[in-house]
């Protein structure tokens, strides 16, 4: 029996299940699942993970659901299927369709400059490194939407490196949830670019200032943005930016310190409702809720009868975008790999150090949540843990075992 079958829970309130049917009718092999579940199981048992959650499904169909170790190393609730997770950056291709679904409603095309709509965009400069000082220049182009959507946008993260720009970065309150959305894109703004637009792929706060252009063009939040026209119409009815007191007992929790290498761990408290509404890292959700948008994803734009976004505005944002003059040195973009338009995408079966089919699309949270697609395989998977330090390990461990037991 697969898990979900000899663990059955009551999913959380209002998000329907996926249907479900054994591996072995969708062309994945029971023994090679639960070798994978026996993975984990270690890596729990070693302490490297308190617990986590894998689901894999195929040919629209749920083939293993299990829930492994505990929602919290402080507690003794096990995992459960509706635990509650923060997805931090699995935030960003929720905000990719959302700025795409008005791209095809005529509201804004991807080469529009950022500035139409955020002014402040209009007289950034790039930060060039000079003698260990910084020297700032005009751009040699406008910032473009579809800049913002790849993260060749010039934007970077304070974490990602230790630039002099990325230093600026850090002498702001740019983390704050205190802070709107309009003051985050503003002091985005008032900083340097790493580089000139369209140069480098450069892991970025560029989703953020989606998630803001959204709020511009909409005339709403972006949560009011979201919830009304991709999570209830998925009926993702736990993915929010926050959640409810009634939900503490259902948070999943990292342990206090890393346990590889005894650094603090510190993430956001879930039940707070936060002023900025980050599109690039903000939403919390479960696995069964992020299974739907993958779904979605699966079938080219739709579920349950109904389209979210076209066949051919997914078949773009998952083809990669990013040419052969765009310089890529980042751990972030696996080797053999390119990205779209909010996710990344596998360009071939070799090079990258995991198994995979060209046509993969993915990303991944910072706390280690992860998710890809496979449309070569009709094939999905979401994996929630709350690990920091240990998601490149676990989402390669992952990618082997889930491929493994392809039949």
């Amino acid at each position: 029996m697969t898990p979900q079958a000899a663990t059955k829970q009551t999913p959380a309130p209002q998000t329907p299940p996926l249907p479900q049917a054994r591996p072995e009718q969708l062309g994945l092999s029971p023994a090679r699942l639960q070798r994978m579940s026996d993975a984990f199981k270690r890596e729990i048992d070693k302490g490297t993970l308190p617990g986590a959650t894998v689901m894999v499904a195929r040919r629209g169909q749920v083939g293993w659901f299990d829930a492994l170790g505990k929602q919290s190393p402080a507690a003794s609730a096990p995992m459960a299927h509706d635990t509650i997770f923060r997805i931090f950056s699995m935030t960003k291709p929720i905000v990719s369709v959302g700025i795409m679904m008005l791209i095809e409603e005529g509201h804004l095309i991807l080469n529009d400059p950022v500035a139409k709509f955020i002014p402040e965009f209009a007289n950034q400069k790039v930060g060039v490194e000079s003698g260990g000082k910084l020297e700032l220049v005009p751009l040699a182009r406008p910032m473009t939407v579809q800049d913002l959507l790849r993260h060749t946008s010039g934007i970077t993260y304070d974490h990602t490196g230790n630039r002099l720009v990325q230093q600026l970065y850090k002498e702001q309150p740019l983390r704050s949830r205190k802070i709107t959305s309009a003051e985050h894109a503003a002091m985005v703004a008032s900083l340097p670019l790493v580089c000139q637009p369209g140069a480098e792929w450069n892991y970025s706060r560029s989703t953020d200032i989606l998630g803001r252009i959204i709020e511009v063009v909409s005339g709403k939040t972006l949560s009011a943005y979201l919830a009304e026209r991709i999570l209830a119409p998925l009926q993702m009815a736990e993915t929010a930016f926050h959640t409810g007191e009634e939900n503490a007992a259902r948070l999943a929790e990292p342990f206090p310190a890393d346990p590889w290498t005894g650094e603090k761990v510190q993430l956001y408290n879930m039940l707070e409702q936060p002023v900025m509404e980050s599109g690039g890292g903000g939403l919390v959700s479960t696995t069964m809720d992020y299974a739907r948008f993958c779904q979605m994803l699966l079938n080219g734009g739709s579920l349950d009868g109904t389209r979210l976004i076209g066949r051919k505005t997914l078949e773009l944002m998952s083809s990669n975008h990013l040419g052969p003059s765009v310089k890529i040195d980042s751990p972030l973009m696996p080797a053999g790999h390119g990205f779209g338009l909010g996710f990344a995408v596998r360009l071939q079966a070799g090079i990258a150090p995991f198994l995979g089919s060209a046509g993969q699309f993915f990303w991944s949270g910072m706390a280690g949540t992860f998710f890809f697609i496979d449309p070569k395989e009709e094939m999905f998977a979401v994996f929630m843990m709350q690990g920091p330090g240990q998601r490149g390990y676990i989402r390669d461990l992952l990618r082997d075992l889930i491929y493994a037991a392809v039949e």
